[in-house]
């Protein structure tokens, strides 16, 4: 199946929405924006149906920004599980996105405030495209995702924390647009932190599974607990044990945090940090 007349949609993501809905078997992106990696990603995560298979060659410093966002890099760490999705690297001679696939060559061209996805579906054109970029694709470096798939990060923290910190930490992910933790929402430990706090759970417990998952590891998780309590966010209290230091419990330390609902979390613990 074939895109057969040429797009023009108010954004990215209907574009790519057409494409991966007419493509069966596969689609090579080449040169894409910052914008259309994440708009492949998030479209590609709603598409309940089957997906062809989208092999994605990118500028590497394009590609390392975009998934410094922990949001779009676990949703794109699932795709990549799931086999839908690969990523590589190279600096491509292209000037506009293509998506290219055994039967047409789009051309992602933004016009004002639209966007115009220009389509041709001439044989011999997309033949010889497919065959090139496929080649190119071929001699292209691997591009390696350390982020873990959010499935696993969610199915092992309700398994390993509980249900309750599982709930949190979904409503504060869908609370945010962006997880940096450079000032555009919070990174991905500042999250399972707080929300372990909300739940009074152990620092050792989080930064454990935290580091078992392959969020971060255990230094990372107590260096930012250190940083969130000198900020006030988050109290600790210590629990004695059997043998050894006592551990420490987190718990909320701002009224303004322990007064907001776990949808509100990251936005209070924003303004705070902001403050």
């Amino acid at each position: 199946m074939a895109i057969r007349s040429n797009l023009l949609a108010e954004g990215v993501g209907d574009i790519i929405e057409s494409v991966l809905s007419s493509s069966e078997d596969e689609v090579l992106v080449a040169n894409p924006t910052a914008e259309v990696i994440e708009g492949l990603v998030a479209v590609a995560t709603d598409i309940d149906g089957d997906l062809p298979e989208i092999r994605l060659v990118a500028d590497e410093s394009v590609l390392k920004d975009v998934l410094d966002d922990f949001i779009v890099a676990a949703n794109a760490a699932n795709l990549v599980a799931d086999g839908a999705l690969s990523m590589r690297t190279a600096n491509d001679e292209v000037e506009n996105t293509l998506f290219v696939t055994p039967n047409s060559v789009v051309a992602l061209v933004a016009a004002g405030d639209k966007v115009a996805g220009l389509v041709t579906d001439d044989e011999a054109f997309v033949e010889t495209a497919f065959e090139a970029h496929q080649a190119h694709w071929a001699d292209a470096p691997e591009f390696k995702l350390r982020t873990p798939p959010l499935s696993r990060v969610r199915e092992t923290l309700g398994e390993d924390i509980g249900e309750e910190t599982l709930a949190d930490f979904d409503a504060v992910l869908a609370s945010l647009s962006s997880a940096r933790g450079d000032g555009d929402g919070l990174d991905e430990v500042t999250i399972s932190l707080l929300v372990a706090a909300r739940n009074e759970v152990l620092l050792y417990d989080i930064s454990k599974w935290g580091e078992d998952v392959g969020i971060a590891s255990k230094a990372t998780f107590s260096r930012t607990k250190t940083k969130l309590e000198e900020l006030g966010l988050i109290d600790t209290e210590k629990v004695p044990i059997d043998v050894g230091r006592p551990r420490l419990r987190l718990k909320l330390g701002a009224d303004e945090l322990v007064a907001a609902t776990a949808d509100e979390l990251a936005d209070e613990a924003q303004k705070l940090l902001d403050a």
